[in-house]
C-alpha cells in the first residue's frame, strides 16, 4: 500500500499556486498606470528625491574626507618622521642646556639669582640664542649679508660638507637594510681614496674621461675593500661587525704605508707622508663659480639616491637584499642565496662608500691627501643612516642636516666662542633619542604604535561580552 508523502504533494501544488499567484500581480501591474494619477504633489516628491540622494552622497564624501584626513594624520603621528624630528629637537634643547651651563656670564649672573632672576634669564637666552643664531647664520642663510647671492653662501658649503656624508651614508643604509652592520666605512672611504687619488695623480687626461675615472676608481677600491667583508662572512660565517672595524686598522695602515713609499702615493721629493695633488683634469669642477661650495659631486650624490632608491624599492635584487635582511631563513625556503646575496650587499655597501673616498680627494682636498683623508666621515655616515632609517631620502636630508651643524659649528665657535665639539655632542645626543623611540613619545606624550588599535580592540570585547 503506497501513500504519497506530504512533501512530495506540496510540491506538486506549488506551480498552481505560483500562477494563481502571479495572475493578480499581473493584472495589477498591467492597471496601474490607469489608476495612479499624476499630481503637482507627486512630481514635487519625485524633483526632490535626486537632491536627497546627492546630499546623502555628499554627507558620504565628507565622511571619507574626513577619515582619509584623521588616517593621514594618525600616520604622521604614529610614524617615524615626526620622532625623528623631535629627537633633533631634545638634541638641540639639550644642548642648550649644556651651552648655559658652560657660559660665563650665565653663571656669574646665577650667582645672585634669587635678588634678580631677570638677569639670569636673559644671560641664557642671549648664550643659547646667540650661539643657535650663529649656527643657522653660519651654515643656511646669512641675514646680515649685503646681497642674496652673499646670503646663501652659507648653505652652499654646507651642501659641500654633506655630500660624502649621502654617499657613504647610502652605502651604510643598504648593508643595514640587508640585516649587515657595516661598521667599516672608514676603511672603505681609506681605500676609495687611495685608488681615486692614484688614478687623479697618475694620468693626463681630458676632463670628460678623468673625472669619471677617478669616480669609478674610487668605486672599486670601495667595493673591493667591502667584498672582501662580505666573502669572508659568507664562506666562513665570520661576524661582518669584526671583519670591518679590523679592516679599518688594516686600511689605515695599508694607506699609511703607501703614503711614505715613493713610487706608491707619496709625492716625489717629499719627506712628509703625503700624495701628490691631483690634475686639474680630475678634480670636480664648481657649478656656479668658486664663490660657492656645491660643485659636481653634489649632482652624482643625488644621482647614487635615486639609484639607491631604485634598487632597494623597485628591483628584485633589492626586494632580495630587504627579505634576508627581515627573515633569512624564510629567503633560504623562498630558494635565494644568502651567501651570494651577502657578497653583493657589502660589495655595493662598500662602492657606494668609496664614492665619498673619490669625493674627498677631487672636491675637499686636491692639494695631495694624507691618512687622515677620512675625516670620520666612515663613522659619521652610521649616524647619518640611523638618522635617516636606512632610507635613501632619509639619508640624503640627514646628511644635510649633519652638514649644516658641521659647517655651522665653526661659525658658531668663531663667533661666540663655543668649543666645536658641542657639534659632535648634539650628533651623539640625535644618536641617542633616535635609538630610544619610546623615550621621545613618552616626553611629547605620542600614543605608542597601534595603542589606539589595542584600546579599541578592547572596548569592542567588553560590549561583545556586555
Amino acid at each position: 500500500m503506497s501513500t504519497t508523502p506530504p512533501e512530495n504533494s506540496a510540491r506538486s501544488t506549488q506551480p498552481d499556486t505560483s500562477a494563481s499567484s502571479t495572475q493578480p500581480d499581473t493584472s495589477a501591474s498591467s492597471t496601474q498606470p490607469e489608476q495612479t494619477p499624476v499630481t503637482d504633489d507627486r512630481l514635487q516628491e519625485e524633483a526632490a528625491t535626486p537632491h536627497l540622494m546627492t546630499d546623502s552622497a555628499a554627507d558620504s564624501e565628507r565622511r571619507a574626507g574626513g577619515d582619509r584626513w584623521s588616517t593621514a594624520l594618525q600616520g604622521i603621528v604614529n610614524g617615524s618622521v615626526l620622532v625623528t624630528v623631535l629627537a633633533v629637537v631634545l638634541a638641540l634643547v639639550a644642548c642648550g642646556v649644556l651651552i648655559a651651563v658652560t657660559d660665563e656670564n650665565v653663571r656669574a649672573a646665577a650667582g645672585y639669582f634669587f635678588a634678580r632672576p631677570s638677569d639670569t634669564f636673559q644671560a641664557i637666552g642671549s648664550s643659547v640664542g646667540g650661539a643657535y643664531a650663529s649656527l643657522f647664520q653660519g651654515s643656511v642663510v646669512n641675514f646680515g649679508a649685503s646681497s642674496f647671492a652673499q646670503a646663501i653662501v652659507p648653505i652652499t658649503r654646507s651642501l659641500d660638507y654633506a655630500v660624502p656624508l649621502v654617499a657613504a651614508g647610502l652605502g651604510i643604509a643598504v648593508s643595514f637594510r640587508a640585516g649587515l652592520f657595516n661598521i667599516g666605512g672608514q676603511g672603505q672611504i681609506l681605500m676609495g681614496a687611495a685608488a681615486a687619488g692614484w688614478v687623479g695623480f697618475s694620468f693626463d687626461l681630458p676632463a670628460i674621461v678623468h673625472i669619471p675615472l677617478t669616480i669609478i676608481a674610487g668605486i672599486v677600491g670601495g667595493a673591493v675593500w667591502g667584498g672582501i667583508v662580505g666573502l669572508l662572512k659568507a664562506r666562513t660565517g665570520a661576524n661582518e661587525v669584526v671583519l670591518t672595524i679590523m679592516l679599518n686598522y688594516v686600511g689605515l695602515y695599508l694607506v699609511s704605508y703607501m703614503l711614505r713609499t715613493p713610487g706608491l702615493l707619496q709625492a716625489n721629493g717629499s719627506p712628509n707622508p703625503i700624495s701628490p695633488a691631483m690634475k686639474d683634469s680630475s678634480v670636480l669642477p664648481q657649478l656656479f663659480g668658486p664663490r660657492y661650495g656645491i660643485d659636481l659631486g653634489f649632482v652624482v650624490a643625488i644621482i647614487a639616491v635615486v639609484v639607491v632608491w631604485w634598487l632597494l624599492n623597485k628591483s628584485s635584487l633589492g626586494f632580495r637584499f630587504r627579505t634576508i635582511g627581515e627573515n633569512p631563513r624564510a629567503a633560504r625556503v623562498a630558494g635565494m642565496s644568502v651567501p651570494s646575496l651577502t657578497i653583493w650587499v657589502m660589495l655595493i655597501s662598500g662602492a657606494l662608500v668609496g664614492i665619498a673616498g673619490a669625493y674627498q680627494v677631487q672636491g675637499a682636498v686636491t692639494s695631495g691627501f694624507t691618512s687622515n683623508i677620512d675625516a670620520g666621515i666612515g663613522f659619521d655616515a652610521i649616524t647619518v643612516a640611523l638618522l635617516g632609517r636606512s632610507k635613501p631620502w632619509g639619508v640624503f636630508w640627514a646628511a644635510i642636516l649633519f652638514g649644516v651643524l658641521k659647517n655651522g659649528g665653526y661659525a658658531m665657535q668663531a663667533a661666540n666662542g663655543i668649543p666645536i665639539d658641542i657639534v659632535g655632542v648634539i650628533q651623539a645626543l640625535i644618536v641617542l633619542f633616535i635609538a630610544a623611540p619610546p623615550l621621545v613619545r613618552a616626553i611629547f606624550r605620542i600614543p605608542q604604535p597601534g595603542a589606539r588599535r589595542r584600546t579599541r580592540t578592547k572596548q569592542s570585547k567588553k560590549a561583545v561580552a556586555a
